[in-house]
């Protein structure tokens, strides 16, 4: 199927996830404030930051950040081959590989991810979605060490997850001097418990302030809130 976007088109039929909701919350929020200011440090130039997407799959959160940061070099790496050919097709600097195999020279200022979720849970007959949903193939401790192997030093990693993993990842990122920046808690609507969390954490910086706030993401009539309108604005059409 094809997705259309304001400056770019998403096809996802070879993908085992298609393309959702929590892609796009990741792709438009990933620390916009803080991923400008790294941008602007006299460390670095702009030609020379680098965004890593994790389980890049179709390809969007890593075409949403080629279009916010036209300047920076953006990778994609997705263990489905299927899916890195799509991603490929769809505009995609991407390569099959696994996380905990992957090396870059000189690191990563910032990587992204919409990782695996399900935990001891029913297996899918389906083996792509499978992979793609169970952590069997990226354990959270393994997404954390091996992020902070490939960040530089005041580099960022951004997340989405199920709300009650929330703390589990907080745990984990702090045995490995990865500082929580920003949470963003995510409702469907007022009305019901919180179903994602959006994490930033800033890799051996802890001194900074960390900002906590919630998305809901439909209005009263069930259309998208302003708040998700607002943050997605650049996308949607």
């Amino acid at each position: 199927m094809s997705f259309r976007f304001k400056q770019f088109y998403i096809e996802d039929s070879k993908c085992a996830m298609k393309v959702g909701t929590d892609g796009v919350l990741l792709g438009a929020w990933a620390e916009t404030e803080d991923v400008r200011f790294q941008i602007s440090d006299v460390r670095f130039q702009i030609s020379d930051f680098r965004i890593l997407d994790v389980g890049t799959g179709s390809g969007l959160i890593a075409r949403m950040m080629m279009q916010r940061f036209p300047e920076a070099e953006v990778e994609g790496i997705d263990i489905d081959e299927a899916a890195v050919e799509q991603a490929r097709e769809n505009g995609v600097q991407a390569y099959v590989s696994r996380l905990q195999e992957w090396k870059k020279e000189g690191g990563y200022d910032l990587i992204v991810s919409n990782p695996p979720y399900f935990q001891n849970s029913l297996k899918n007959p389906d083996k792509g979605r499978e992979l793609a949903r169970h952590t069997d193939s990226l354990s959270y401790e393994e997404l954390i060490d091996h992020s902070a192997r490939l960040l530089r030093e005041g580099g960022q990693l951004a997340l989405i997850l199920p709300a009650d993993k929330e703390a589990e990842m907080r745990q984990i990122a702090a045995s490995k001097n990865l500082f929580l920046t920003h949470v963003t808690r995510v409702y469907s609507k007022e009305s019901k418990p919180a179903r994602r969390v959006l994490l930033a954490f800033r890799y051996q910086i802890s001194d900074i302030s960390r900002t906590e706030d919630t998305l809901v993401l439909e209005d009263d009539k069930g259309g998208r809130s302003k708040a998700y309108q607002e943050l997605t604005k650049d996308f949607y059409l």
